[in-house]
């Protein structure tokens, strides 16, 4: 039997890891929800439901990959008992990935696109409705995409995925702390940063919990075994709560720098807050296209852009590759091929979905993106995460005893005895609790 593949390093590791969290889901999709949920309460929420929700999921998860040594749709078959239906949930977890970059590699490709028009200067005619509802920028967008993400993977682990990574995200930590300080020198960062930084208690309520609580899992990538894969490339060197304080920081880092690059720039400019996702593109775009310089700054932001985008493709494009490697016996090259085909087809509903492909699922103005993104992040990460808390914390699973051997190996950060409660009832009633709250109050149409 083929010796699995191993990371080469622990930075390598926390890089994929953090990687795959960071991308879109902190710098396109946190600024505009912080927007539309009322600005620094939202935040606050947000980094409550990180540490009281995400790092305990984000460790069970970790600890379950590297207990299994094994892709998501091959670790509950390693951990469970027999005739228990635990491996259910591995499928749902491949489908949610495939689901998850049937959108995210659409969104990504908007970003390649808007940096080549500011690097060509050809920025001042940009629009958020006027891409999305062109077909050629879209589909060969999407292309471009797949086509980089898997080109990388097809290389072995260390060699590829794992070297490109660490060099993508050192790059994106530079370029976010250049834009925060240039924003931060713009006439409208005192009011923007005092919208975005203190809390307004009246604006808190349950729909502003639960789009906090998706968006930690979102962000963190929990419930579709994302993380797990990466955990099951490493050893037993360090605990696993330590190696996800360390993910849930750079996560948290890039958000916050996220918010600190966007909402100065929002007010400088008076554009509005809760422009929703089209707030990324067109308020940088209208800042950048007014501001001296603005074909440089612009290229650069939408560069780090890119370079966020990406950095989870990459890491989903794996874990669908090792279950789809797993299930087959398919070498790196030709499970690169043939996920690649797969992604692009799937993708090409979002990508099509403004124009060719026209489809409403929820309230008016809904498109596929929004179905896709529906499917994701308002079901099957949370109950992934519930999942998860379940079958690490209770005999009908893998079992508490079994999951604190995992996850407290190593040297670093351990579970306590006094977080039992929190990771055996804390988690999976408030993430049930918010669910169906969710669900109740999500607008249909």
């Amino acid at each position: 039997m083929k010796e699995r593949e191993k990371l080469g390093s622990r930075i390598g590791f926390l890089m994929l890891s953090a990687g795959c969290a960071i991308g879109c889901g902190n710098v396109w999709k946190f600024p505009w929800m912080t927007g539309q949920f009322g600005g620094g309460g939202f935040v606050l929420v947000y980094v409550l439901c990180l540490l009281l929700l995400g790092l305990p999921s984000l460790t069970m998860e970790f600890a379950i990959g590297r207990a299994a040594q094994a892709s998501p749709v091959k670790m509950y078959p390693k951990l469970e008992k027999p005739g228990q239906k635990w491996h259910i949930h591995g499928v749902l977890a491949l489908l949610g990935n495939v689901a998850l970059m049937s959108f995210y590699t659409v969104v990504a490709g908007w970003m390649l696109y808007y940096f080549i028009m500011f690097l060509f200067g050809k920025s001042s005619d940009l629009g958020f409705v006027g891409m999305i509802t062109n077909p050629t920028v879209n589909v060969v967008f999407l292309l471009a995409t797949v086509i980089i993400g898997f080109t990388v993977l097809c290389f072995d682990l260390q060699g590829g995925l794992e070297r490109v990574t660490k060099y993508l995200m050192v790059a994106l930590f530079v370029l976010m702390l250049v834009l925060a300080l240039h924003s931060a020198t713009l006439p409208g960062a005192g009011e923007g940063l005092s919208f975005y930084l203190v809390p307004d208690f009246s604006k808190i309520d349950g729909s502003v919990i639960v789009g906090a609580m998706n968006q930690a899992f979102f962000t963190l990538s929990i419930g579709i075994g994302s993380m797990a894969i990466f955990g099951s490339y490493i050893g037993k060197d360090h605990t696993l709560l330590g190696e996800s304080v360390n993910v849930i920081i750079m996560d948290t880092f890039v958000a916050i720098t996220a918010g600190f690059i966007i909402f100065p720039a929002c007010f400088t400019y008076g554009i509005e807050v809760n422009a929703g996702p089209s707030l990324l593109f067109d308020t940088m775009a209208t800042v950048f296209n007014n501001m001296n310089g603005g074909r440089f700054w612009g290229s650069l932001f939408f560069l780090f852009m890119v370079f966020a985008a990406f950095s989870t493709v990459l890491a989903v494009f794996e874990n669908i590759l090792a279950c789809v490697r797993e299930m087959t016996g398919w070498s790196r090259p030709k499970g690169c091929v043939a996920c690649g085909i797969g992604i692009f087809l799937l993708g090409l509903t979002t990508a099509l979905g403004y124009s060719v492909f026209s489809f409403q699922p929820f309230a008016e103005g809904s498109a596929w993106l929004d179905f896709w993104d529906f499917i994701v992040s308002t079901n099957l990460l949370p109950l992934g995460a519930f999942v998860f808390s379940i079958f690490c914390c209770y005999k009908i699973g893998w079992g508490w005893d079994k999951f604190i051997e995992e996850a407290n190996a190593g040297k670093g950060l351990k579970v306590q005895p006094w977080m039992k409660p929190i990771f055996k009832y804390f988690v999976p009633v408030c993430v049930a609790a918010l669910y169906i709250y969710g669900l109740a109050t999500f607008g249909w149409k």
